[in-house]
């Protein structure tokens, strides 16, 4: 409590945003009232969310080689198509990469697109809200996630409805939405408050505490949205006290065949019980992708591990009925150079000129490959696409209109995306 008592003083002094949610040891606490105050001030503003669909965005950093997992160039030069082999899928005429066997396997229960055009940039910025952290840097778009959260104003308020396995990132921040909209990052501070070990004494002194706390927010918000603070940090403390977050998060409960299915790749496991619980977005981070030197051998490493984690995570979603509500996607921010060695000898470096993504779920059409880059995977050969139209069509999947707006913070209405046409293919 000391440490929560002395950042008073700080936050007045110009304490940020982001330390403000994770301060002391109620952090999660103070972030959860937070995002339920604000959300009832937007309660008349914002839309109703169309279809309990949720979403699972599996981040690759550092951008994943398009040409060494789903766009494989065997005819192409040595030096080009580099020392993996493709393998037939279970769709006639798409092939994958040799290291990548489950995914080939079920793959009429996935699609890939491999015609996507990004930006050079080491960020998830583009590949969670659809634009750039460049443009984000003003323009302050918000991530797929916190729109989400947004319009489930009216959810289940025992569970956060947008949690990042990955922490605070680009991509992740609610940007004009506003920090009631920020994702819950299950670690930490956050993850400790979740414990119930605490006394009904305890409990009582820090919902004390964070009453005071919020009246002097209250003193100094001039837009007068502090108003009704203690009604919703009771709820926040009513959502820790449900432990449905803290059991979705505790994968001691599942079965030892599941957990041995997953051995190495829990995240997938916690992404599908958080969903399972009804988180509405969950985002979460595999390996590192940078393959500037040693590419085959880091790919090699990589690679199975990944394959299991996603088919594992698509398997358990059709076996539990969910394939349908659930729409995941697994991409990074670019591909690598085509061409071996114009970074290291055994290296491929950053190339934004196209990419691949795989997508799977959400009621749209499996079993395909969505446009074509040219023979030695340099450039898009046909069906040129964006991420934000990969988002678009996700959204879609959800059953929330890309073309609504949101007023951002000089009270401005912005889209949700400006670039808005799906990949028709898919829809």
């Amino acid at each position: 409590m000391l440490n929560f008592l002395g950042s008073k003083q700080r936050f007045c002094d110009g304490l940020t945003r982001r330390n403000f949610l994770s301060i002391g040891a109620f952090g999660a606490g103070l972030a959860l009232s937070d995002m339920l105050r604000q959300k009832a001030v937007a309660t008349s503003a914002a839309a109703r969310p169309t279809a309990p669909k949720s979403a699972i965005m599996i981040y690759l950093p550092g951008g994943p080689s398009h040409m060494d997992m789903y766009d494989l160039k065997p005819n192409a030069p040595m030096e080009y198509r580099g020392e993996f082999r493709p393998i037939a899928t279970n769709v006639p005429g798409i092939q994958i990469c040799e290291h990548m066997p489950r995914q080939a396997r079920m793959f009429d229960k996935l699609a890939v697109i491999r015609s996507l055009v990004s930006v050079g940039e080491h960020s998830d910025s583009e590949c969670m809200t659809g634009y750039s952290e460049s443009v984000n840097r003003t323009a302050n778009h918000p991530s797929i996630g916190a729109v989400m959260s947004r319009l489930r104003t009216a959810g289940n308020n025992d569970i956060p409805p947008f949690v990042s396995m990955r922490g605070m990132t680009a991509g992740c921040e609610p940007g004009f939405l506003g920090v009631a909209h920020r994702a819950f990052t299950p670690d930490g501070p956050s993850l400790s408050n979740l414990s119930l070990n605490t006394t009904r004494e305890q409990s009582a002194e820090r919902r004390n505490l964070l009453q005071q706390f919020d009246t002097v927010r209250r003193d100094i918000d001039a837009r007068g949205t502090m108003d009704g603070l203690d009604a919703f940090s009771r709820r926040a403390f009513d959502m820790i006290a449900s432990g449905v977050t803290r059991r979705a998060l505790d994968l001691r409960g599942e079965d030892p065949r599941t957990l041995d299915r997953y051995r190495g790749v829990e995240q997938f496991l916690t992404a599908r019980r958080l969903i399972e619980a009804g988180v509405g977005c969950v985002t979460l981070g595999y390996g590192g992708w940078d393959t500037h030197s040693e590419n085959f051998i880091t790919l090699r490493r990589q690679l199975p591990g990944l394959d299991r984690g996603i088919t594992n995570l698509i398997q358990d979603l059709h076996d539990r009925g969910m394939a349908d509500d659930v729409v995941t996607v697994v991409w990074g921010e670019f591909g690598r150079t085509p061409r071996v060695g114009d970074s290291t000898p055994d290296g491929r470096g950053h190339w934004p000129n196209v990419m691949s993504a795989m997508i799977a779920g959400g009621g749209l059409r499996m079993g395909q490959a969505i446009g074509s880059s040219d023979g030695r995977a340099e450039l898009p050969r046909d069906r040129r696409c964006t991420p934000s139209q990969v988002l678009s069509t996700v959204y879609r999947a959800l059953g929330i209109d890309a073309g609504q707006t949101f007023p951002n913070g000089a009270g401005r209405p912005m889209y949700v995306l400006d670039d808005r046409e799906p990949i028709s293919e898919l829809v």
